[in-house]
């Protein structure tokens, strides 16, 4: 065995009297060559687990029992010098935002020369022949140029791909990835998980493979260990857990994740959150939010059941009935019927959004950025419409520009027959209460100084000035108890609230002013399944009860599938695909449409990775004619000089269809050209 870890607690003094108990005694084994998958929503305690193996937890923090045995030698056993030695070397960690694993001042090269000189004592010549290989061998293109550049200068997915190098510089026997893909877009995460898996068949490493996305576990791992408030909930092999999930909340987990298929209900959610690490009862931790509670779950903790080999559980429900837990019966409320109208609200006509780049002592104009190039496109009232591409596309920028926050963008943008480009001052000002916009990050969009009651109030202070105290009070409750929070949270900050409360509270600001377009900005990609599956429902309510309008961007198709009425498909710049959801997703015509669908992990088959080549190019220089030919698996294997290969790279394809369904790609199925 070349990983066991037993009876596992790591606690940290969170004040007077106080402990957190992030990891409260748990067990697993990994063998050589093999996968296991900690799977959790945040704060189970996934993360401090990898640290404790690597011990690397902060100074507050101590084991009161366990002990964790690598190739046979407790770790915690080795003195600080010993650890130093295995730390990088034989065992290695992948953490979870690049940006911040890497150090802003270093060259790539220098920070991947470090480990082989500290461990491997390679010398300085050596060290940048191999740093070479490295980079090589993750799939950077142009390993020459890029060695010598630092890490602003690379795209999220060459920056995981660069702390994937450094990782494996060493060759080492364990590699700990925390969530590796979580900030990628779906096509750069096939590539680095086709990656991790190539390199693991290579060296026959061992990976710990810490996540939520139960896509990427069905593809990925050999086993799984289910984490739920510091301890397992369920483990077994991959096939034992998704063949029989036994304890409801892998059950739960599972349910709330949005499937491929549209779906006609709400998602299954879990009610609540994980209780707080210092806060944790003498039961069941997963008590408090479980539908088949019973009085014996607040008393006790389970003992672990032995299902079938190593697969068991700890969950009273074990005890009752047939030696497994019975699945939980639930209905799911159907999707709340909308009031769809043909008229569109919006309608975009030749959007461009160049941004000059300025070089020179007189910044001067030597080129520009073309973020949006030339978009056209209708929102029906009451209806969604994804936007969907890649990071670097041009995605949020439309969604600006629709908004006008942006100065450069050219073009019009009718609402409901006004034409908001034209508008300017205190005409814009007041049109805005029309349009709202809910970002990302629902922790950087909040101001950190502002109490809830300031943040979601700020605009009823600028459109509706003449409201008295207890009046804008009132709307800030009201619209508060529609998302689901309580007025009684007024008087807090947003560092108080989880990410799921802090989105909650990010769309009430965009709701009280009653808006009837939201451009909705990857509302849930910085959220747990479960957590997602909240605010998904709710934006489906909302959308339901007030006819809203919603432009949703996001590069998550399972959650597009369950949004949306019409998908239009972005690239560098352009909206290549526009259909009706379930015609885009049956008969995807781009072959930048059929590459994102092939990389979405499947939850029901494992299947090979088939990651699209290459990373988008600069919109500052897109290749000549189409755009995606560098990267595109038709033209690839189209013999160069031919008369395909030249359309595709002399010129950028006309649309071909309707104004509801159309494609731009010299290989689509002929059909008629549209007519602008």
């Amino acid at each position: 065995m070349l990983l066991s870890v037993k009876n596992l607690a790591t606690h940290f003094h969170a004040g007077p009297g106080k402990i957190a108990r992030a990891v409260d005694g748990i067990s697993f084994d990994l063998e050589q060559g093999k996968t296991l998958a900690l799977v959790g929503e945040s704060g189970c305690g996934k993360t401090q687990t990898a640290f404790s193996i690597m011990r690397l937890i902060a100074e507050n923090g101590y084991h009161p029992t366990g002990e964790i045995h690598f190739q046979g030698q407790n770790l915690f056993g080795l003195n600080p010098e010993e650890m130093r030695g295995l730390r990088g070397n034989d065992i290695a960690m992948i953490f979870q935002e690049p940006m911040t694993s890497l150090n802003p001042l270093f060259r790539i090269g220098d920070q991947l020369e470090e480990p082989l000189r500290q461990h491997l004592k390679v010398a300085k010549r050596d060290s940048r022949k191999r740093a070479l290989e490295l980079l090589e061998r993750v799939g950077i293109p142009d390993p020459h140029k890029r060695i010598d550049d630092f890490p602003h200068q690379l795209s999220g997915g060459m920056k995981q791909r660069v702390m994937i190098a450094m990782s494996l510089a060493c060759e080492p026997k364990l590699l700990i990835a925390d969530e590796p893909t979580t900030a990628l877009d779906v096509t750069i995460q096939a590539q680095v998980l086709s990656l991790m898996s190539d390199l693991q068949n290579q060296t026959g490493m061992a990976i710990l493979l810490i996540t939520h996305d139960m896509g990427i576990v069905n593809q990925m791992a050999d086993d799984l260990c289910i984490m739920y408030g510091g301890r397992v909930a369920e483990y077994g092999s991959r096939e034992q857990i998704f063949n029989n999930m036994t304890h409801p909340y892998t059950q739960r987990l599972f349910s709330s994740i949005p499937k491929l298929e549209k779906s006609d209900t709400l998602l299954d959610t879990i009610p609540g959150l994980v209780p707080s690490a210092t806060e944790y009862g003498e039961g069941c931790r997963f008590a408090d939010r479980c539908s088949e509670v019973m009085d014996i779950c607040h008393e006790r903790e389970s003992k672990v059941h032995h299902i079938t080999g190593n697969h068991k559980t700890v969950c009273h429900l074990m005890e009752k009935g047939s030696g497994s837990a019975r699945k939980q019966s639930r209905t799911t409320d159907p999707v709340p019927v909308r009031k769809l109208e043909n008229t569109p609200l919006i309608k975009i006509r030749n959007l461009k959004t160049h941004f000059p780049v300025r070089k020179g002592v007189f910044l001067r104009v030597v080129d520009h950025i073309r973020a949006v190039d030339d978009i056209s496109l209708d929102i029906p009232k009451g209806a969604t419409v994804a936007l969907v591409g890649e990071s670097g596309c041009g995605k949020t920028t439309l969604g600006e520009s629709i908004l006008q926050l942006v100065p450069d963008a050219r073009g019009e943008v009718f609402f409901d027959d006004q034409n908001i480009m034209n508008l300017k001052g205190e005409a814009l000002k007041q049109f805005r209460k029309h349009m709202q916009i809910v970002f990302q990050d629902p922790f950087g969009s909040l101001q950190p100084r502002m109490t809830i009651e300031r943040i979601v109030g700020e605009g009823l202070e600028v459109h509706q000035p003449l409201l008295s105290p207890d009046e804008r009070s009132q709307k800030i409750s009201r619209v508060l108890e529609e998302v689901g929070l309580s007025s009684s949270i007024l008087e807090r900050y947003p560092h108080e609230f989880s990410g799921g409360q802090r989105q909650r509270i990010a769309i009430a600001r965009a709701l009280i002013l009653e808006p009837e377009f939201l451009v909705l900005d990857e509302p849930t990609s910085a959220l747990d399944v479960s957590v997602q599956a909240q605010v998904l429902n709710l934006l489906k309510e909302l959308q339901s009860r007030h006819t809203l309008t919603y432009l949703f961007i996001s590069h998550n198709l399972s959650v597009v599938r369950y949004m949306a009425d019409t998908v239009a498909i972005m690239y560098l710049g352009r909206i290549v695909e526009q259909a009706p959801v379930e015609e885009l997703f049956m008969n995807p015509r781009h072959p930048y449409t059929k590459s994102l669908l092939e990389s979405v992990p499947d939850l029901e088959i494992r299947k090979p990775f088939k990651p699209l080549v290459g990373d988008v190019p600069s919109p500052l220089n897109p290749p000549s004619g189409c755009h995606f030919h560098p990267r595109c698996p038709i033209y690839l294997n189209e013999e160069q000089g031919s008369a395909l290969a030249k359309n595709c790279t002399g010129q950028y394809p006309e649309k071909m269809g309707g104004n509801h369904s159309f494609v731009s790609c010299h290989h689509a199925a002929p059909s008629a050209k549209i007519q602008e």
